[in-house]
């Protein structure tokens, strides 16, 4: 009964990509669902930006087995990311009236940096969509045995089918209905398994000491650590296309600023039913953390609860993967063809972009395929992709927003050079975590760049866009 439902709603998912494809006729359609999504469906979109694999199995895992420090990342500097983006670039990006983040770094600086900011943006998306990937696999070994493998292609084909067709409208659609399933379902097992356990003092009396510390210990080594985690999503997801196309789909600037808050208020509070959800399970169930911590929710559900609460999990867990990963997927097959192959095209129509961006999202959803059989941890999958934006994007897209001296080159060397120091970083191995090393070396790059060689042309472009 439960691998039916489970068809069942796959099957569903495809039905509401095909639904969503009719509203598709330009590649801005595709991309941006219009620009004229309500504030209640924009803000659940936002919210489902990240709600998947890692926020509920592989964050769960990591508070079963750190504490509240081991999930300062995500949930907290998840939530942190959104806020942000309401406040400080929601507005001024959203006045552009452009399709993309690379588009922001072609008006404000030049091509070149278009080019290099969309090379460094398109693959840290697969790291994030492989995750999913494997997360999606896992419940299908996990409910049918189906192996590895063979479970991301299924999961691989289900997401690009109704992404392929739907493309934003069918994201903001699905993600809408999905917000629905995530909240219901998490909120009944997370009462009943209260319920069993009894009391909050039976909750934390088995904890060991120092597991709810939300601030780190009085050293450079732990406030490094600590730094890290919430910058990686917090400040490193900022400028991502999964962001930033679901924040121009909503229909005015102001509905793009309150979803943003709304979805990581959301973000926050409905993040944290997994790890109270993980806690219980780790009272009531103290065996079933042996083995693959990412697997203990939904072992848990499936060997300790009966059919109509399996149902409900595995259908909000699918639901919190569906959404992330169509998501994923469909901004790094925007960026492909808007910013690596129309500038090459003599005559580009926008029917022949809308067929170019759907092929992207096949060739996305393929590499990213083979890099969830390479590495199937969640956690470690999502962690490298946040950092790559971190080191090498956010700096010139904040500069670029509100500070009228940065210049081309020192946009050019904020991404070179950030990226480089990290990756020096990652190779050699250092105490203070390499992302911090590489955001430092990208500041450093902007205003050497900026001072070096300030542009002659500039045009007040950060007047005009960041005002309020």
């Amino acid at each position: 009964m439960l691998i039916t439902f489970i068809i069942l709603y796959l099957l569903g998912t495809i039905a509401i990509g095909w639904w969503a494809s009719r509203r598709v006729k330009t590649a801005k359609d595709f991309v941006l669902a219009g620009r004229n999504l309500p504030l209640i469906v924009a803000a659940s979109a936002l919210f489902a930006t990240w709600f998947g694999s890692e926020t509920i199995m592989g964050a769960s895992s990591e508070f079963i087995e750190h504490g509240v420090m081991g999930i300062i990342e995500d949930p907290f500097g998840a939530a942190l990311c959104l806020i942000l983006v309401g406040a400080f670039f929601a507005r001024p990006l959203y006045r552009l009236n452009i399709i993309t983040f690379n588009d922001f770094f072609r008006i404000r600086f030049n091509r070149r940096t278009e080019l290099i900011s969309a090379i460094f943006m398109v693959p840290s998306y697969f790291g994030w969509i492989a995750a999913q990937l494997v997360a999606m696999a896992i419940i299908l070994h996990t409910i049918a045995q189906v192996p590895l493998f063979w479970g991301i292609v299924i999961c691989t084909v289900v997401v690009v089918a109704y992404t392929y067709i739907g493309g934003m409208w069918a994201v903001s659609v699905t993600d809408f209905v999905q917000t629905i399933m995530i909240l219901l379902g998490l909120i009944i097992l997370a009462t009943q398994l209260f319920i069993e356990v009894g009391s909050i003092d039976r909750l934390v009396e088995g904890v060991p000491e120092g597991f709810f510390r939300f601030t780190p210990e009085p050293s450079l080594h732990h406030f490094a650590h600590y730094l890290a985690a919430w910058i990686t999503i917090g400040l490193g997801s900022i400028p991502q296309q999964d962001i930033f196309q679901r924040v121009m789909a909503a229909k005015s600037a102001e509905t793009a600023v309150r979803a943003s808050y709304l979805g990581g208020m959301g973000y926050l509070v409905i993040g944290l039913i997994p790890l109270f959800i993980g806690l219980c399970g780790k009272v009531l169930y103290p065996d079933i953390n042996n083995g693959n911590p990412q697997m203990v929710l939904p072992q848990m559900v499936l060997q300790h609860s009966g059919l109509f609460l399996q149902i409900l999990f595995f259908g909000a867990l699918l639901s919190a993967i569906l959404s992330t990963t169509s998501g994923a997927i469909l901004a790094p097959a925007t960026v492909i063809g808007e910013n690596l192959i129309r500038p090459y095209l003599k005559e580009v129509t926008d029917k022949k972009l809308l067929q170019i961006m759907r092929w992207s999202v096949v060739g996305v959803a393929i590499c990213s395929a083979v890099m969830a059989n390479w590495n199937s941890n969640i956690f470690d999958l999502v962690s490298q992709s946040s950092a790559l934006s971190l080191v090498s994007l956010f700096i010139p897209l904040t500069a670029g927003l509100y500070w009228k001296k940065a210049s081309c080159t020192g946009a050019l060397l904020a991404m070179l050079v950030g990226m480089g120091v990290w990756l020096a970083c990652e190779i050699i191995g250092t105490d203070i975590p390499s992302l911090i090393y590489g955001g430092i070396a990208s500041w450093a790059g902007m205003l050497v760049g900026s001072w070096l060689k300030p542009d002659q042309s500039y045009s007040g472009f950060t007047s005009k866009a960041g005002g309020s």
